[in-house]
């Protein structure tokens, strides 16, 4: 039996935006659902989306969560929301009325950050529910189709997810390259159009426009992967940010509220547990709400509504994390060696802590995954890829299946020239 009703969640809502807004937060509209634990688990699953397709990926996460959750290894999230206009959160009932009023304060932060922050720019949240039940409605034709069937369209959809990282990482409009190319040519004053004209990290929209003899269907689930991951990219790229807006909002937020005790004391324990610091890996709930807080601390709470509008995760540490806080949040870096025992490689101490630093943007958000970029067509239609090499070398197996996935889809001969051992190598 919860110790909530509707009205008591209408009333705290009210305040809690009546707090922020006074605060100077603007954000999205919010749609709260209520739903149980098992409903949270397919929403997880599905990346929060209500319309989104189906693909057995999907299913394997959702076994996995819930199997997950039954056997007591993992709990639920508090809270999940989608960026969209308006925001769409959802509400477990089982939650608490304490625990309900810190998630719509910390829903509030995202959705602001949704908003405010430049690389969301380009995510187009007014239209991203329809376009999602859109596609869901393309993909099931296909499926429903007898030439068409459910094997093939996951086998592209499969190759399409493999794929489905390799977008431009910086805030860019989903655009047919075909006439961004077009456009450059004309700029320049080229005779003739190559392809590409300059390195190009959009490697399933260029598919998408140069691979021959490719069926409308492909195409169609092509570009509704592709639109897929630009939407999340920016997600991708300020985990640590939009995590760390959020619990700063929320904590400030709900002191204001002056809770009677009987809430605010397991609200600062389930804060607590939010924020906490886990071992031996990044909390971005922990990194971010630690940093909002120093950056209010040392330059005012304008440098903070500034550092949510322009940075992300990466700029954002490598202009805000100093020694002092590499220290108080007690960083370091480790590795492997060569009989696979875990080894400390710095401590944040003068002369390690920016390596240290270093290693931790080096793992934040996008920067984990490889840059691969196209860089030509050969006559024979072969597809050259060129990957980036940033000391960290590729793991091969992997990405020998991500090159036939690539292969599928490009319906000709991959390759893929990167460094191994720190010499040149070619799959």
């Amino acid at each position: 039996m919860s110790d909530w009703n509707l009205r008591d969640l209408e009333k705290w809502d009210e305040e809690i935006c009546k707090i922020a807004k006074d605060h100077g937060l603007d954000w999205y509209p919010i749609t709260y659902e209520t739903c149980d634990y098992y409903e949270m688990l397919g929403n997880m699953s599905y990346h929060g989306m209500p319309t989104h397709y189906g693909h057995w990926s999907f299913g394997k996460s959702f076994e996995i969560q819930h199997s997950q959750y039954q056997h007591g290894v993992t709990g639920l999230p508090y809270e999940l929301i989608i960026n969209s206009d308006p925001c769409i959160s959802y509400l477990m009932r089982e939650n608490p009325l304490y625990l309900q009023i810190l998630i719509m304060a910390h829903c509030v932060g995202h959705s602001d950050f949704f908003k405010k922050n430049r690389m969301f720019g380009f995510t187009r949240a007014d239209t991203v529910v329809p376009r999602m039940r859109n596609a869901k409605k393309r993909i099931q034709k296909y499926v429903e189709d007898p030439w068409i069937g459910i094997e093939k369209v996951e086998k592209v959809i499969d190759a399409c997810q493999a794929l489905s990282y390799q977008v431009p990482r910086h805030p860019k409009d989903v655009v047919s390259l075909k006439e961004e190319y077009e456009a450059d040519k004309i700029v320049n004053k080229k005779a003739e159009l190559e392809k590409p004209p300059y390195k190009e990290y959009d490697i399933l929209g260029f598919v998408l426009d140069f691979a021959t003899d490719l069926p409308e269907w492909k195409r169609d689930i092509i570009s509704i992967v592709r639109d897929e991951a630009y939407y999340f990219m920016p997600q991708i790229r300020t985990k640590v940010m939009n995590e760390g807006w959020a619990c700063f909002w929320h904590y400030k937020i709900v002191h204001e509220l002056n809770l009677p005790q009987k809430y605010h004391i397991p609200f600062l324990k389930s804060h607590n547990q939010v924020v906490r610091p886990h071992v031996g890996r990044i909390n971005p709930y922990h990194l971010g709400f630690h940093l909002f807080n120093k950056i209010e601390e040392r330059h005012g709470l304008k440098e903070c509504f500034i550092a949510r509008e322009v940075h992300n995760d990466e700029s954002f540490i490598r202009q805000y994390l100093t020694q002092e806080d590499c220290e108080e949040l007690n960083l370091f870096s480790y590795s492997k060696n060569d009989i696979n025992d875990l080894v400390v490689d710095e401590v944040s101490d003068y002369d390690g802590w920016k390596t240290v630093k270093n290693n931790l943007i080096n793992q934040i958000g996008s920067n984990s995954i490889p840059v691969i970029y196209v860089e030509s067509i050969e006559k024979d239609n072969t597809l050259i890829l060129h990957h980036e090499h940033d000391g960290r070398d590729l793991q091969i197996q992997y990405a020998e299946h991500v090159l036939e996935h690539c292969k599928h889809l490009w319906q000709s001969d991959v390759r893929l020239i990167t460094m191994l051992d720190e010499a040149p190598y070619e799959i």
